[in-house]
């Protein structure tokens, strides 16, 4: 077969149709680019997904602050660490020493009374989409015939950076009128901007959620409070798209196998990452759900870390060909590369993936 560009080969794995190789793409923490920056393997102005032979370009992220003129404030800053205040009033502690999810400390709204004050504010106002990045990022990808994926959060983590998990998950079971009242106008909000973005700046190739539904061992919610209070919004967002022929990638880090059956119902194409540390198995996903859906994922990234090749070549050698035999595989981490693996290791993870 005649080398495939990158828009090829992705769409070929979302229709689960034969290619030259399988699909790559990955996320990488930003100090692992600063550090292959100062090693000299990657030019200042040079991206990750340029340098690696990666086959999609994505950018998006709406702006979902309730109050988009506040100002973040410093609440406290330590050598290591810096507490804010942002514009949904949350307090988010973040390391300064290397890039990590921000520890969520306090919110202002931790029920249906504090929402009910700030949800008009919630309006499809343009200033919550960055054209220009959209733009730019669109363009790219269309001159390096790479596929080119809108990506942003719906609505479970449009939720709890307004009111945290524990709010959230506590509402569902005693205040599921409040979740749901908020799941809904993420939505139409949602969607709205999207319409906007598109009519604008023409659709991109597909589209992309994150909704990190699950921690170890388990999903955050149960599948019938998935069924009640968050499907509804995916069913929505999955149409929206599909009404555009653009088909739909969900991230979702930690275990969530028990909801996939209604997440493929509500209409995802590809379930992308398959968190293997929190209980994920690629394999069981795949054997169960392979044949109607493209994975993306599932390879251990603490393999990767180790720096060791021989455990690089027991971890592909286990899975890829496997995977690619339906032909709906696209390679990729369990999580992001963090800068604890090295410039050699990941340049050789690829050589030996596309060899399997």
């Amino acid at each position: 077969m005649q080398p495939l560009t990158g828009y090829e080969r992705v769409r070929r794995m979302l229709n689960r149709e034969p290619a030259d190789r399988i699909a790559a793409y990955e996320h990488f923490w930003g100090d692992t680019h600063t550090k292959y920056q100062k090693e000299g393997h990657i030019a200042p102005e040079e991206a990750m997904d340029e340098h690696f032979p990666l086959d999609i370009i994505e950018a998006g992220w709406l702006n979902m602050t309730i109050d988009l003129d506040f100002e973040t404030e410093v609440v406290e800053e330590t050598d290591k660490t810096i507490l804010t205040r942002d514009g949904n009033g949350a307090l988010l502690r973040q390391h300064k020493l290397h890039n990590t999810t921000p520890e969520h400390v306090d919110f202002a709204i931790t029920c249906r009374k504090d929402w009910e004050k700030v949800r008009d504010m919630l309006a499809p106002d343009e200033r919550r989409i960055n054209f220009d990045k959209y733009r730019a990022a669109k363009k790219r990808a269309a001159e390096q015939k790479k596929f080119f994926f809108w990506g942003g959060v719906n609505v479970f983590e449009m939720m709890h950076p307004i009111c945290g998990h524990e709010h959230m998950l506590y509402g569902m079971v005693d205040d599921p009128d409040w979740v749901a009242d908020m799941v809904k106008v993420l939505c139409n909000t949602h969607l709205e901007l999207l319409e906007i973005l598109f009519a604008k700046e023409g659709p991109p190739d597909g589209i992309c959620y994150y909704e990190d539904m699950g921690f170890k061992n388990r999903p955050f919610m149960s599948p019938a409070m998935y069924r009640e209070l968050i499907f509804p919004a995916h069913k929505r967002t999955c149409d929206f798209s599909h009404e555009r022929k653009l088909p739909v990638m969900m991230h979702s880090c930690g275990f969530i196998e028990p909801l996939l059956p209604d997440m493929i119902r509500a209409g995802i194409d590809c379930l992308q990452v398959i968190e293997i540390k929190a209980g994920c198995d690629l394999l069981r996903i795949y054997h169960e759900y392979g044949e109607r859906l493209s994975l993306m994922g599932g390879i251990d990234v603490r393999v990767l870390y180790s720096n060791d090749r021989a455990q690089i070549d027991r971890e592909l050698e286990a899975k890829i060909p496997i995977v690619k035999q339906s032909n709906g595989y696209c390679l990729h981490s369990d999580h992001s590369i963090p800068n604890t693996v090295e410039y050699e290791t990941l340049k050789y993870f690829y050589e030996k993936a596309f060899s399997l």
